[in-house]
């Protein structure tokens, strides 16, 4: 099969006869193999009874139904783990995605043999309260993931080689960082291209302010286990062991203070009397506890099933 389309929904009614349709009048157009897998994350809305109806007319819809909403990380993971295309497409249900964009997508993965291409909406219909923090957040990306030639993170239309989606694993909010997820997994193959944002015809948008704050935290939380997920220890006994020593300097020379002016007849400063004496305890148990939370983050990683489950792409 060339092609599988992963469409994540919620409360998306209207727009799911005009979206299938048209992407089934593209892949026609230019005779791809195909499947189109609508996730409904937990609809209220009759969208379930709408995809059950579109599958019956089109045996080339499939359709996954969730008992409650879990968020579109769960959609789209869910969604991966059902493909069998060749090359993934993702794009959202709210026809702010042109299926029109899907054979040169799919040109690029499989003449270009990119990894991954995510969509770039160069010129977008959104107001200003949605895309500065979305400038911000991207910024903060490419500067913490290393990804220097993507402008948009978060563009619901993305293609991906099948090996992508098959051995990454998308979660809380993690959709946004799919492309750093995809790094950190061996595929540095990342390219981008500028696609059409059209604006929202039927209902509205499902997310909220908080996106921003959730956003900022699993994208450290990308930082952290991507870098350090295997070896923990290497940071917090590296952030101990400079948090120990800083605080047993200051102890030092607080004691050498004292011990030097009773030597010279001087007035003695009791150490407590000192606010850098508790800035050293704080500094010295501080240091103990990141040595201590190492080790038990070691213990945790050694007893992981999964801690040599190392991807290899080919063998002969």
């Amino acid at each position: 099969m060339d092609i599988s389309v992963v469409v994540p929904l919620y409360d998306e009614i209207e727009s799911l006869p005009e979206l299938t349709s048209w992407i089934g009048r593209v892949m026609d157009e230019n005779r791809f193999t195909y499947e189109v897998i609508l996730v409904d994350d937990g609809s209220k809305d009759g969208s379930w009874e709408m995809i059950r109806k579109l599958s019956q007319d089109n045996p080339f819809i499939k359709g996954i139904k969730f008992r409650r909403n879990y968020g579109k990380s769960a959609a789209l993971n869910t969604g991966f783990a059902a493909t069998r295309g060749n090359v993934v497409i993702t794009m959202d249900a709210d026809l702010q995605d042109s299926p029109d964009e899907i054979p040169e997508l799919y040109r690029r993965i499989v003449e270009e043999k990119y990894d991954l291409i995510s969509g770039w909406k160069a010129k977008r219909y959104d107001p200003l309260s949605k895309t500065i923090p979305t400038k911000l957040f991207n910024a903060a990306t490419r500067k913490m993931s290393g990804i220097d030639n993507l402008h948009d993170f978060n563009c619901g239309l993305k293609a991906y080689r099948s090996a992508v989606v098959k051995n990454i694993e998308i979660y809380g909010e993690m959709h946004r960082y799919i492309p750093v997820l995809a790094k950190w997994a061996g595929f540095s193959k990342i390219g981008e291209q500028v696609v059409e944002h059209r604006a929202r015809k039927y209902g509205k948008t499902k997310f909220g302010m908080s996106r921003f704050v959730n956003g900022f935290l699993d994208l450290l939380s990308i930082f952290f286990v991507g870098k350090f997920g295997k070896r923990p220890m290497h940071f917090f006994g590296t952030m101990g062991t400079l948090s120990f020593f800083a605080g047993l300097v200051i102890a030092i020379w607080l004691t050498s203070e004292k011990l030097y002016n009773l030597a010279h007849n001087l007035p003695v400063r009791q150490p407590t009397d000192n606010p850098w004496f508790y800035g050293a305890m704080v500094a010295i148990i501080l240091g103990s506890q990141l040595f201590l939370t190492g080790f038990v983050a070691e213990l945790v990683s050694r007893s992981s099933s999964d801690r040599n489950n190392y991807q290899v792409e080919e063998t002969i």
